[in-house]
């Protein structure tokens, strides 16, 4: 399972329909946010999503995207945490984030490590990566692509039933990549049975930026992309001056970037309330566009409607 739930969708401030910048993932029984702006936790309470994340993901320190981690590592003290919390970020994370801690407690109850992150950083995982991509907002800002590896192709039960291999654990090792020796001096390997590789899911979350070359190319063949949509076009020369995008420059750039499906977020306050404008916007440009409400929640399936390794 890969889901995303939107925390805050608000652009520089809250508003009574949305809080400001804060993405949860969960994959596969792993959880992680990505930026944490004021008021955070108390939106995890409210949408239900677990505070046993082992890793905060900022795309860069204006304050509605961090300050929430004050609040929110407050409370996991707390709480008794004991388990290690990762901090990542673009330069000057370590900077930044000490002092920020420190306004909180004077030394956590857990271990905090802050790592900063250059842009084209991997980050090597069990079955994905995550890769900071450089983005237009100012010195520094990121976005993010976790992108799964490739899963095994699709085992042919019926074939193999019917090539005399007994099932069981033959069935196993030849899935994995390994030919079997049969009883009757056959070997029969993962060419007679098993399908090409397919392709693992991919998620890219923007940050703030202007559209950009880097993200488009981030982003190509994804099956998400959220992307902030700030102001609508109306506000084009506001966006271009303070480095964010419009709704149609958003929907540009997942058409360039050929994704499946495209999220806008980062909405500014003038259009917190009623968004249909951004939407309409975009979905002139890009069909497949949703425009993200605080408490939302998407869940991103395979293309092929399989499973991890099945």
């Amino acid at each position: 399972m890969l889901a995303l739930t939107f925390l805050g969708t608000s652009a520089a401030r809250p508003t009574v329909e949305r809080n400001v910048t804060a993405v949860a993932l969960e994959r596969e029984g792993e959880s992680m946010l990505f930026d944490c702006g004021e008021g955070t936790q108390r939106q995890m309470m409210r949408y239900g999503v677990g505070f046993s994340f082992g890793e905060i993901f900022f795309t860069h320190f204006h304050s509605d995207h961090f300050l929430g981690v004050v609040g929110l590592m407050r409370t996991l003290g707390l709480q008794g945490r004991t388990e290690p919390l990762t901090l990542y970020g673009p330069t000057g994370a370590k900077k930044i984030l000490s002092e920020v801690i420190a306004l909180g407690f004077e030394r956590p109850a857990f271990a905090v490590e802050i790592v900063e992150l250059k842009p084209g950083a991997t980050l090597k995982r069990k079955g994905y990566e995550l890769i900071a991509v450089p983005v237009d907002h100012g010195r520094g800002a990121l976005g993010y692509l976790l992108r799964e590896q490739l899963r095994l192709g699709r085992f042919d039960p019926e074939k193999a039933r019917a090539l005399g291999v007994p099932e069981g654990p033959l069935w196993g090792k030849i899935h994995r990549g390994e030919s079997v020796d049969l009883p009757d001096g056959r070997r029969v390997g993962p060419a007679d049975l098993v399908g090409p590789p397919r392709p693992g899911r991919a998620v890219v979350i923007s940050g703030d930026t202007k559209p950009c070359k880097s993200l488009v190319d981030a982003a190509t063949g994804a099956d998400l992309l959220i992307h902030e949509a700030t102001f609508c076009e109306e506000e084009k020369e506001r966006a271009k001056e303070t480095d964010h995008s419009t709704a149609a420059e958003a929907a540009q750039v997942a058409l360039a970037a050929g994704v499946k499906r495209l999220v806008l977020t980062h909405v500014s306050a003038r259009y917190s309330a009623n968004a249909e404008e951004l939407l309409k916007e975009a979905k002139a440009v890009f069909p497949e566009t949703a425009v993200a409400k605080d408490g939302m929640r998407i869940e991103v399936p395979y293309r092929d409607g399989g499973a991890l390794d099945g």
